[in-house]
């Protein structure tokens, strides 16, 4: 999994990120609003969205629909 460095995440992008229970699992999570300090992300899975800060997502993938 890689990081774009200086990619900005919006609000509607899909991005795939590493769960802390396994190095190995990871969950794709919907950008429900993006600010300059922090993400609401949302799992849909049925389980409640979550906040997290940018420096907190050390990596992800982020899908492109092109």
């Amino acid at each position: 999994m890689v990081t774009m460095l200086m990619e900005k995440l919006n609000t509607g992008d899909v991005i795939e990120v590493r769960t802390k229970a396994a190095d190995d699992d990871v969950m794709s999570v919907l950008v429900l609003l993006a600010t300059d300090e922090f993400m609401i992300l949302d799992p849909c899975d049925g389980s409640t969205p979550f906040v997290v800060q940018h420096d907190e997502l050390v990596e992800y993938r982020k899908f492109d629909a092109v």
